[in-house]
């Protein structure tokens, strides 16, 4: 009962005698609500939001992604270099045991300042093998203090981990929708120009026969030609789409498979939440914040450099240059010792660390206050970006389905002879350009609500952390 209680007192004591500043979290002045104000959906928040889109394509190359990324991959990987460098810090916290054996034949010199006598034989073995054992004792918090700082950097990786996961997967779903937007502004050049082909067809008959002139065969082979022109573009960007998705799968560049059309994609629905909740639960401002815990613990360390260091070191072991008497009675040695040792005088040596040391804590306090505000900005450029888009499609929407009557009763008036041919190249060129600008900005749309969920984090990135997990 005494050991233990002598135990429970000296660990207080070092406990107690920790040099260097405790973590407190900074006070933070954080917003009470959004710009925008959304029902709530507090239900979707936590959830695998991309399945809210209905599209089996893109949930199967989420998943991919989850488990063949490299980033993610990589991630994982710094954050098991971490746990490495946590488990030899905590090591210190202990004894450290080792054992030595050598077994030599040496020659002494019968000349030296302590000459072997002509009669001794100057050769000789040597035979010693020993056990050792050496602790540094705790006692002003150094290793306490390198512990709480590579805890820190492991909690910190851990949420870089998560940080990565969320960035990979709205980055595949936002490619994918950008993917789907394209195919289907080709889809819309290619129909468009075959359109412009047959009326081309036509006006050539017509101009054979003298209704139409020259200029007006000109004008619809200058709308051809346009047509035509945009769909190479389109080609060259789905491609290159295509090959960032499969960088983003862990492949090399290739074809990627389709689902739905981007006129069948349900749009998810937008996450409910407190501007203070993103302190809890977006990994930046949690990487930000232990990585303030660590360099905060870091001043501590640096200030244990002032005090004196004691360490207690012991060994047992073997001597004898005859293999007859190695490891007998007479043959044993041991040693125990104690070690303290202090700087005096370093000459700024010691205080420039601490100085160092708290300069870094300043700058990680600021870059973790920068963070948060950084993420209260994205959170409300991406709902208020949410709801204008919206609000841009459905207008967007409204003027296709104005300029299809506007190039329906153009056409018309020209089978009439009422106008001429520029009205209707006016009111089909307009119709191209909308239709595609409002697929455009339909995609527009999808991304701002994924960015939604991107900047107000959530449990769905620990939703979708055994996937990524899997590969490990």
């Amino acid at each position: 009962m005494r050991s233990a209680a002598l135990c429970v007192a000296v660990g207080a004591v070092l406990a107690a005698c920790a040099v260097g500043p405790d973590y407190q979290r900074p006070k933070i002045e954080s917003p009470g609500e959004w710009r925008i104000d959304y029902p709530k959906a507090a239900e979707v928040a936590n959830t695998k939001w991309w399945g809210q889109f209905g599209d089996p394509a893109l949930d199967q190359l989420i998943e991919t992604a989850l488990r063949e990324n490299l980033d993610i991959q990589a991630a994982a990987a710094r954050v098991d270099q971490f746990l490495g460098v946590l488990s030899t810090t905590r090591s210190q916290f202990f004894p450290q045991f080792g054992y030595s054996g050598e077994a030599s034949r040496n020659r002494a010199s019968q000349v030296g300042p302590t000459p072997v006598p002509s009669s001794t034989n100057p050769s000789y073995s040597l035979y010693q093998a020993s056990l050792n054992a050496s602790w540094q004792i705790d006692l002003f918090g150094r290793v306490r203090r390198q512990s709480e700082a590579a805890q820190a950097q492991v909690y910190a990786s851990e949420q870089g981990r998560r940080g990565v996961i969320l960035s990979i997967v709205t980055t595949t779903a936002t490619s994918y929708i950008a993917l789907r937007s394209l195919d289907r502004q080709l889809e819309i050049a290619r129909a468009t120009a075959r359109n412009y082909a047959d009326t081309k067809e036509l006006f050539q008959l017509r101009f054979k026969g003298g209704v139409v002139s020259e200029v007006e065969l000109a004008q619809i082979e200058s709308q051809y030609q346009l047509a035509l022109a945009t769909i190479p573009s389109l080609e060259q960007q789905i491609a290159a789409q295509e090959n960032l998705i499969s960088v983003l799968l862990g492949r090399n560049p290739g074809a990627i498979p389709r689902g739905k059309s981007i006129d069948e994609l349900v749009p998810p629905a937008i996450p409910e939440g407190l501007p203070s909740e993103l302190l809890e639960r977006r990994p930046d401002i949690l990487q930000a914040e232990q990585n303030l815990v660590a360099v905060n613990a870091n001043i501590g360390v640096a200030k244990s450099l002032y005090f004196p260091s004691i360490s207690l070191t012991g060994l047992f072991g073997s001597l004898s240059t005859a293999a007859g008497d190695f490891l007998t009675g007479p043959a044993r040695t041991w040693t125990v010792a104690a070690d303290l040792a202090g700087p005096i005088f370093t000459f700024g040596g010691i205080s420039g660390q601490v100085r160092t040391a708290e300069a870094a804590q300043l700058e990680a306090m600021l870059l973790y206050r920068s963070t948060i505000l950084n993420a209260f900005r994205d959170t409300n450029d991406a709902l208020v970006g949410s709801m204008k888009k919206r609000e841009e499609a459905e207008a967007q929407a409204r003027r296709v389905r104005a300029l299809r009557d506007y190039a329906r009763l153009s056409r018309l008036r020209f089978d009439n002879g009422v106008s001429s041919y520029v009205e209707v190249l006016v009111a089909e060129n307009d119709l191209f350009s909308a239709e595609l600008t409002a697929v455009n900005t339909q995609a527009e749309r999808y991304t701002q609500l994924i960015n939604v969920y991107k900047a107000m984090g959530g449990g769905w990135v620990d939703a979708s952390d055994p996937l990524a997990a899997a590969k490990k």
